[in-house]
């Protein structure tokens, strides 16, 4: 676990310096500060912060020199001690200009805020879409046209937004900020407008340099576009802390929340307990001892359904319902006195059937869902299929999918197929889902999967009159696993934001603590409904 630590902070150290340090003292010549220093800067000094996004397009997009971090940072953190959605574009990579993945983040920031209620700040430097990859990103539903939706949207929900125009700002891009509630430019350095001088150029034949099109002058004294300019950067963030500071107070939801108490164990046992060998059987109680304020763990249904815990808790002060996978190998006691051994982390009927009433229990009583994955599956076979774990499965899935508090997910170990949904993965909206760096995330097991590819493959090649000798399946197996087992990274999950981000398992109680407050800011929480359930 430390070893991957270290790897996780190394890879995190990386990040912070966008397109690197070169780029970055560019930035300053320019006398703008860089995307993460703008963040920093902004964010109240006293208050913790969770990053949303971390290693997006990690890995990707090689062959246009790669974009780290998708050119854009998201944090969730306090402004004037206001929770806020914090948008910074990197202009240290490729000019801020967008690509797929980027847009796919800046809509995952603006969930967040509609999701919670929550203002949402942009700190606009970038150069607009990146051209060579226009198809993948201007025209389908969640494509570069969906953030000026979302503008929209936001503004009628009522949620603030706040936008610095502290670069360029170009075309589609330009409205961005232009729709939310503020705009404001930064002198020198920001500049909007629809067509750069050398597009208008080319289009209508007029001479005219960006300054005088779109620069700051022209938008704050002649067409009113933006509210007001600033000399550097610094001032234009002190006039966006000074606005959230006159942001009223709105009606919050009162989920329940005492006094928070530490975990009754370190987090080194954590470190020390989990195994590295995701096979290896071991107590998730001793984990969530770890996490949970010290006292709070109450398990329901205990002795029934063991291969899931379903408990209440509180974490840094908030009640939580915890469902999670048990990954010890247990007993469950069966008609006529007999005994059942059931595998640590797979779903039976039993489990799934307290899974389902706990859930609805939590609904009802308006307390929000963390759910910790360490899940190989629903458990099959003749018997488990007559005893209808499917039916058993659906009703979790309904009482899960259907649920109206909020939920969160982490993913420790193991997160495979329809045992992903079940927990709660990223189909099934969670407010925010974390990987820990331990996690595993695919529709099975390395191991399985190349097996049933092997079998595939040399089916395929018998049609063909091919036989393959065993020295050419061996080497044939090692290429598929090795393949397969690059994409059960946590890592190439959080490239393609199936998670929020891979994080310190230290980190998830402040997490699960933000995101609780973030979600008491939206008190339309509706009716919960189940419909159908399965019989």
């Amino acid at each position: 676990m430390r070893g991957q630590l270290d790897e996780l902070q190394k890879k995190r150290e990386k990040l912070l310096l966008g397109g690197g340090l070169d780029k970055i003292q560019k930035q300053h010549e320019k006398g703008k500060l860089s995307a993460w220093e703008r963040v920093l800067y902004l964010l109240d000094d006293d208050k913790d912060f969770t990053e949303v996004g971390v290693f997006a397009a990690d890995g990707q997009y090689k062959e246009h020199g790669g974009c780290p971090n998708a050119g854009v940072v998201v944090v969730l953190g306090y402004v004037k001690g206001r929770l806020c959605v914090i948008v910074s574009n990197d202009a240290t990579v490729k000019a801020g200009a967008w690509f797929p993945m980027t847009c796919k983040k800046n809509l995952r920031a603006q969930e967040i805020a509609m999701e919670n209620h929550i203002p949402i700040i942009y700190l606009v430097d970038s150069a607009g879409v990146y051209l060579p990859m226009q198809a993948e990103i201007f025209p389908d539903k969640e494509h570069f046209g969906r953030i000026f939706r979302n503008n929209a949207k936001i503004s009628s929900m009522g949620i603030p937004q706040i936008s610095a125009i502290m670069g360029s700002c170009v075309a589609g891009g330009a409205y961005l900020p232009i729709m939310s509630d503020y705009a404001l430019i930064v002198e020198g350095t920001g500049s909007v407008f629809l067509a750069g001088s050398y597009l208008v150029k080319s289009s209508i034949g007029e001479n005219i340099d960006n300054e005088t099109l779109g620069g700051a002058d022209t938008h704050c004294e002649i067409s009113g576009v933006t509210d007001n300019k600033f000399p550097n950067d610094e001032s234009c963030l002190d006039a966006i802390k000074n606005i959230v500071d006159k942001f009223g107070s709105e009606p919050t939801y009162d989920y329940s929340r005492i006094e928070a108490q530490s975990p009754e164990y370190p987090m080194d046992k954590l470190y020390d307990y989990l195994p590295e060998d995701r096979l290896k059987p071991y107590n998730m109680v001793e984990i969530l001892k770890c996490i949970v304020d010290k006292d709070s763990l109450e398990e329901y249904k205990k002795d029934y359904g063991k291969t899931l815990i379903c408990a209440l808790a509180r974490v840094d002060g908030w009640a939580v319902g915890i469902v999670a996978n048990q990954r010890e190998v247990v007993k469950a006691k069966k008609p006529g006195n007999s005994t059942e051994m059931q595998m640590g982390g797979v779903i039976y009927s039993d489990s799934a059937d307290k899974a389902a009433r706990f859930i609805m229990n939590c609904n009802q009583q308006k307390i929000p869902l963390v759910f910790f994955q360490d899940i190989t599956g629903f458990m099959v076979g003749s018997r488990a299929e007559h005893g209808g774990i499917i039916k058993d499965g659906a009703k979790m899935v309904n009482a899960m999918a259907n649920s109206v508090v909020p939920k969160f997910t982490f993913m420790v170990g193991n997160s495979y197929g329809a045992g992903n949904y079940a927990m709660c993965g990223k189909a099934y909206d969670p407010r925010l889902i974390y990987a820990w760096p331990t996690a595993k995330i695919a529709v099975m097991s390395g191991a399985s999967a190349g097996k049933t590819l092997l079998q595939i493959q040399e089916a395929t090649l018998k049609s063909k009159n091919v036989t393959l000798g065993e020295e050419e399946k061996s080497k044939l197996l090692k290429e598929i696993e090795e393949q397969y087992n690059e994409q059960l990274s946590p890592y190439y999950a959080a490239s393609r934001l199936w998670v929020d981000g891979v994080i310190d398992p230290a980190e998830t109680r402040k997490i699960i603590s933000m995101g609780i407050e973030a979600a008491s800011h939206n008190t339309d929480i509706g009716r919960y409904n189940v419909g159908v359930i399965q019989t």
